[in-house]
């Protein structure tokens, strides 16, 4: 239902979804390799909380926004996954980074981590999507709708005492194998950041239909305390590794993407691709949180 613009919010309701004209209505979006579509977006979002937010109601405690906001921002993820390509869905990957660290910036208090948000709408919304996304990317869309999906039923509309952003984490614990439950610690209950570059891109064409794709890489992972004191901590981790060749409308398309696992600063990988490679780089869609994401491809120059 649309409003005038005098606000520019949506807001969900149980058979109603008011939508102001000034973040939907008036929206110009012609070209989705090009313009991100928000208004898509926001609507996802908002049918998202008929499960999170209005099934259940999450306890009025610290992280109860991670039960309602953070939950519909997954939702809506998933919708964008199923229907645009990954390499338009970097650039709402990249858009949600890009504010999160720009909210952290500005931050006056202190930064909680997701688990114990307190009304800090760049990590219950931004921060989110990017902890979400690649939670599913590492453990499965499946595993984590299961962990959603016995959620739902065990709380949806139960009287107090409501859930708190324990008793999620308690159902995603059991759907993500021990080799990952490490992610859980740095994503939902620390403030963990990374900073993944990547150095030296070459490739040699080595024969019809067979590149050598020569990348080195460097990766820091740190852990970040409420005032922003950042502390340097072990690398041990599966982090992406993506080569970019060209489609046919000679856009950007991804050609390899497979995780690779990182125990060291440096590193150097030897990858053949089938057709002629442009860019190449570390954590390409931007699942993670990195500190400075713009140089995690590179222009691939021939040997």
């Amino acid at each position: 239902m649309e409003f005038p613009r005098y606000a520019t919010f949506a807001q969900s309701f149980a058979n109603t979804i008011p939508f102001s004209e000034g973040i939907g209505f008036i929206a110009k979006i012609d070209d989705p390799e090009k313009d991100i579509d928000y208004v898509y977006y926001v609507t996802a979002h908002e049918v998202a909380h008929q499960w999170w937010g209005h099934q259940v109601m999450e306890a009025g405690v610290k992280g109860n926004a991670m039960l309602s906001e953070s939950m519909s921002q997954y939702s809506a993820l998933m919708v964008l996954k199923h229907k645009f390509t990954p390499e338009i869905l970097e650039r709402y990957l990249k858009y949600e980074l890009d504010r999160y660290l720009s909210g952290r910036a500005f931050e006056r208090k202190k930064e909680h981590p997701l688990e114990f948000v307190e009304g800090q709408g760049y990590i219950h919304y931004q921060k989110a999507s990017l902890i979400f996304f690649a939670l599913q990317d590492y453990i499965g869309e499946d595993s984590v709708n299961a962990a959603f999906r016995r959620y739902n039923k065990q709380w949806k509309f139960k009287d107090a005492p409501y859930p708190s952003s324990a008793d999620l984490l308690k159902e995603i614990r059991k759907v993500t194998p021990d080799s990952l439950q490490y992610i859980i610690h740095d994503m939902f209950e620390t403030i963990t950041l990374f900073e993944n570059k990547t150095l030296d891109a070459t490739y040699a064409e080595k024969g019809k239909d067979n590149f050598e794709v020569t990348l080195k890489v460097s990766a820091e992972k740190m852990r970040a305390d409420s005032t922003g004191m950042e502390t340097p901590i072990p690398f041990n981790d599966w982090i992406d590794i993506g080569v970019y060749g060209k489609n046919k409308a000679g856009k950007d398309s991804l050609i390899y993407l497979q995780k690779h696992k990182i125990t060291q600063k440096e590193n150097t990988y030897t990858i053949n691709v089938k057709s002629k490679p442009r860019k190449a780089g570390i954590d390409p869609l931007h699942k993670l949180i990195d500190r400075h994401s713009s140089d995690n491809t590179k222009g691939l120059v021939k040997k």
